[in-house]
C-alpha cells in the first residue's frame, strides 16, 4: 500500500465518522463543527486527486464562508437555553427507507448506464492523454467558460443561486421580528 493510499482512506474513514457526527449529535454547534471536518477531509482527498484548485475553493467556499455562514445563523437564534437542539425527528425510518432507494437507483444507473467506463487507465496512461503544458486551473477555465465544448456556466451559476439562497435564509434567521 502507498503512501496515497494510506491517506485516502484516512481521510475516507475520518469524512464518514464526521458525516456521521453531522447528523448524529444533539448539540447543532457541535455538528456544524462537525461539517468543517467533513469539508476539510474532502478538500483533502481532492488533493490526492491532483486536483489543488478544487481542494482550495472547498476550504475557502465550504470552510470559510457556508460553515461561518451557518454559525452565524445558529448564534443568532434563541437557541441558548436548549439542552438538546437538534431533536431526533420521528420520521427516521421513511428517511432510511427513501436514503436505501435513492442509493439503490444510484448503483443501478452507475452499472448499467451506456457511458460507463469498461476499462480502467492507469495513471501514466491517463497523464499522457492530458497535454503538458496545461494547468488544473487552465483546464477548469476552458470546462466552464469555452464556447467550443460543453460549458459548465449553468452549474456554475446554480451553484451561486444555492450560495444566495444560504444568505437570504440566514438574513430571514437571524432578523428580529
Amino acid at each position: 500500500m502507498d503512501l496515497a493510499t494510506l491517506l485516502f482512506w484516512i481521510f475516507a474513514v475520518i469524512l464518514v465518522v464526521a458525516a456521521l457526527l453531522v447528523v448524529g449529535l444533539r448539540n447543532i454547534v457541535h455538528s456544524a463543527l462537525a461539517l468543517v471536518v467533513v469539508f476539510a477531509m474532502a478538500a483533502g482527498i481532492y488533493t490526492l486527486l491532483n486536483a489543488e484548485f478544487i481542494a482550495i475553493v472547498q476550504i475557502l467556499i465550504y470552510v470559510g464562508a457556508v460553515t461561518i455562514l451557518i454559525l452565524f445563523a445558529l448564534m443568532l437564534t434563541r437557541i441558548a437555553g436548549l439542552t438538546r437542539t437538534n431533536p431526533t425527528n420521528r420520521l427516521w425510518p421513511i428517511a432510511a427507507i427513501i436514503c436505501i432507494l435513492v442509493g439503490g437507483t444510484i448503483i443501478y444507473a452507475v452499472t448499467t448506464s451506456s457511458r460507463a467506463i469498461q476499462n480502467t487507465m492507469t495513471a501514466a496512461q491517463a497523464a499522457s492523454q492530458v497535454p503538458a503544458n496545461i494547468n488544473n486551473v487552465v483546464r477548469i477555465g476552458q470546462l466552464l467558460y469555452s464556447p467550443t465544448s460543453y460549458s459548465y456556466v449553468l452549474p456554475f451559476e446554480i451553484a451561486s443561486l444555492v450560495l444566495l439562497v444560504a444568505i437570504v435564509g440566514a438574513i430571514i434567521i437571524g432578523r428580529e421580528d
